[in-house]
């Protein structure tokens, strides 16, 4: 697009407010306004020159404030809907069917939703990553559309300014002076005293301190993206690992999110305080209740061999550990917290198939809960077939036995019983608590005994990205410090015609402090008085005595 030429001569870019030589107003509200706005020192931005293709449009979109902040709001509401209900990390089950029948058995129509909606797996979500992208976009076209143009206006700002940018700068005065060559030398050494930055032009005095104090909120955009970019990282493989592991006594299993590493658990290991050991705090406690003093689980850790095939359990040991609580097993990046246990899960059931008659016994047959068999032949040419077997059994539903999970927690069973005097043999479904038959039958199928089992609930974590979001988290604060805690002063003096002396002052905050500066700077060297525009009572001393 065209430049726009000022008056001084200056080409600036289409859309400049202010000329970027002398400052003078170059658009009709500029001209209009009593104060100027130098919010981005009335340079030309992107956002505001180029409305026409596609890109410019994306790129205005993104560059509102009102759009930054509506994609923050659906953030910070998505979120705390995440909070409602728990995550599925924290959901006792282990198919996704199972996760969603546990949503709605709970929270009804609006865990249904919940679930159907992602909301159960939120920050895992594609939906919750676009927005956190949004965001990212967001903040970065927002800061490129606003920061290098404010760079280049600072960089290239002249000493010397027109009387129309000075007069529109919220502090202002003008006067007369005896001697203005003496007023600028006095100003110049003051200033230089109160840590400015002075630059003297053709008699003008531009003074400066604290400009790092601008850039504190595109550092902190910096510390955001870096800390959001971290956070998008944690939805590639390899980056990120929070799972969740349930592992029996004597199971060989893979770990989840660690591809080619195995565990092994040997043994669960839980110990409770002692009258002995307790002292007087747990005294009164352990007559009521026990206390666990140590719950560890000692695992062997294997990794697949260079060149296994896929599934096999051609394994290397790497080490043996006892994960304890607060110590956990530390390999290739990640860590095996103790963070959990279950006691006493059902093995193994023995039992026995007897004649109901006269109590004989053909024999004891063990049942593997995990992986049972189909016949086990008995005593005496007597067999027994498992022709049906339910985990965890939850009753009848269309005239069939249904189990609610795999694991043993109810496990119930449909037996075929022959023997030489019956061969085509007898039905029976046993369960722990109930014993049903078809027929008036011969034989029974008598429990015997259990076998038990711990289990071991282990949290595996790896994490790539923490250093990327403490840096991320770093650079926010150094943005904030930087913000806050210094301003942008900049304070101009000049000689205008017929000794007249012209005095504006600009910071982006703190004008009180501003101001307490200039009145010393103006005391010392009999500076013209100064008004507030934005503050009519806060005229200086002097005026307040002259009226």
């Amino acid at each position: 697009m065209s430049k726009i030429k000022c008056q001084c001569g200056h080409d600036n870019p289409f859309g400049t407010v202010l000329c970027e030589r002398c400052g003078r107003p170059l658009t009709e509200e500029a001209k209009q306004s009593e104060v100027v706005d130098m919010r981005y020192e009335g340079s030309a931005r992107r956002s505001q020159t180029y409305k026409r293709s596609l890109i410019d449009k994306v790129w205005n979109f993104f560059s509102s404030v009102k759009v930054g902040v509506g994609i923050i709001v659906a953030v910070l509401v998505a979120s705390a809907i995440g909070t409602l209900f728990p995550q599925k990390l924290y959901v006792p089950a282990q198919s996704e069917a199972e996760v969603a029948a546990y949503y709605e058995r709970l929270y009804g129509i609006f865990g249904k939703l919940y679930y159907q909606f992602g909301f159960h797996d939120m920050y895992n979500s594609w939906w919750f990553k676009v927005l956190v992208g949004m965001l990212g976009t967001s903040i970065i076209i927002a800061s490129v559309d606003r920061v290098i143009p404010l760079y280049k206006s600072l960089k290239k700002q002249k000493t010397k300014r027109h009387s129309s940018f000075m007069k529109r700068q919220r502090i202002y005065g003008e006067g007369t002076s005896d001697n203005p060559d003496e007023a600028l030398r006095k100003a110049e050494e003051k200033l230089k005293q109160l840590k400015y930055n002075v630059k003297v032009e053709d008699g003008a005095i531009l003074a400066e301190k604290n400009r790092f104090s601008r850039w504190g909120p595109y550092v902190n955009h910096t510390g955001l993206i870096i800390f959001l970019f971290g956070i998008l990282l944690r939805g590639i493989p390899g980056f990120y690992v929070d799972e969740t592991m349930w592992i029996r006594e004597g199971e060989l299993r893979n770990i989840p999110g660690a591809p080619d590493y195995y565990l092994e658990s040997k043994e669960f290991i839980m110990e409770n305080y002692t009258k002995e050991e307790a002292d007087e705090v747990f005294g009164d406690a352990l007559d009521k209740v026990s206390i666990v003093k140590n719950y560890q689980t000692n695992v062997v850790l294997y990794k697949a061999k260079e060149g296994g095939l896929p599934g096999s359990e051609d394994l290397e040991v790497v080490k043996e550990y006892p994960i304890i609580v607060n110590k956990p097993l530390k390999f290739d990046g990640y860590n095996v917290f103790q963070m959990d246990y279950r006691l006493d899960e059902l093995k193994s059931m023995k039992m026995q198939l007897i004649e109901k008659e006269t109590g004989k016994s053909f024999g004891e047959f063990t049942i593997d809960l995990d992986d049972p068999k189909g016949i086990y032949e008995l005593n005496d040419g007597a067999r027994v077939e498992l022709i049906g077997y339910y985990a965890d059994y939850a009753g009848v539903e269309d005239g069939e036995p249904v189990s609610k999970s795999p694991i043993p927690n109810n496990p119930a069973f449909i037996f075929k019983m022959s023997t030489p005097e019956k061969p085509e043999g007898e039905k029976s479904f046993v369960a722990i608590r109930q014993t049903l038959e078809t027929e008036n039958n011969d034989y029974a199928v008598k429990f015997v005994s259990a076998d038990t089992r711990d289990i071991s609930g282990l949290t595996i974590r790896k994490d790539k990205t923490l250093y990327i979001l403490l840096l991320g988290g770093l650079i926010f604060m150094i943005g904030v410090v930087q913000g806050s805690y210094w301003n942008h002063r900049r304070i101009w003096v000049q000689k205008g015609k017929n000794n007249e002396m012209l005095l504006a002052a600009h910071t982006n905050k703190n004008y009180f402090s501003l101001k307490k500066e200039i009145d010393t700077v103006k005391e010392y060297a009999n500076l013209p008085s100064y008004t507030d525009r934005l503050d009519k009572e806060s005229e200086t001393e002097v005026e307040k005595g002259e009226k």
